[in-house]
């Protein structure tokens, strides 16, 4: 992937999350769109076993463009993790998607879908935990009642998912529709059944569209 670069960025964010000591959150702007498109590529890539998805291909497909393009657009939230030295090591975001351009873990247009991403060197550090309980705080901030996701069962990043609350609402193929409701006393709104979408062969990752579907870490 290249080198990360350092980035200003937004502001800090205070989160109860078990973030390392050395690493901080902050919420992502403008500027963060290629770190962004970065960690696409590794939730992507999430299988060293399969051969790897490049940005050009990312940018080029529209099931994985969709995640990026035009960021920030309105309604998106972001979290960026970076070291004291601002060395970006990871990023999760939120986006709404209309049901004519549903994203792979679509559960309906009022419900944003995470997209999240880890670094290799720094996952299995709490990064992507962290990132994942900053970002639900921000969500709830902003007045949703659910996110959701889209998984591959394979891929561990699913286990941590679970361990902070998703449950599976619909099977795809080998991949899960994981959702996470953020209030104790909400009820989810029954949903006419959504067509099986076919995965893509570069689907994987730590959570979001991994290869295109974002396996979040």
């Amino acid at each position: 992937m290249g080198r990360t670069r350092r980035l200003r960025g937004g502001p800090p964010v205070d989160t109860d999350s078990t973030a390392p000591p050395a690493v901080r959150l902050r919420e992502a702007v403008g500027e963060d769109s290629p770190f962004l498109v970065e960690m696409l590529g590794a939730a992507a890539n999430w299988s060293p076993e399969r051969e790897q998805v490049s940005r050009v291909h990312l940018l080029a497909d529209r099931a994985t463009a969709r995640y990026v393009e035009g960021w920030p657009r309105t309604g998106d939230l972001g979290l960026i993790a970076e070291t004291a030295q601002q060395e970006p090591v990871g990023a999760a975001w939120l986006r709404l998607f209309p049901a004519e351009d549903a994203g792979y873990g679509f559960v309906g247009p009022d419900v944003p879908e995470l997209s999240l991403g880890v670094v290799p060197p720094w996952r299995g550090r709490g990064v992507g935990r962290a990132l994942l309980r900053g970002l639900r705080g921000l969500a709830r901030e902003a007045g949703h009642q659910e996110l959701s996701l889209s998984v591959e069962r394979a891929n561990r990043a699913r286990e941590l998912y679970l361990s902070e609350g998703f449950t599976t609402v619909r099977a795809d193929g080998d991949a899960d529709t994981m959702a996470l409701s953020l209030h104790s006393d909400f009820q989810r709104p029954a949903r006419a059944p959504r067509a099986v979408r076919p995965t893509p062969a570069t689907q994987g990752g730590c959570g979001g569209p991994e290869t295109p579907r974002f396996r979040r870490r």
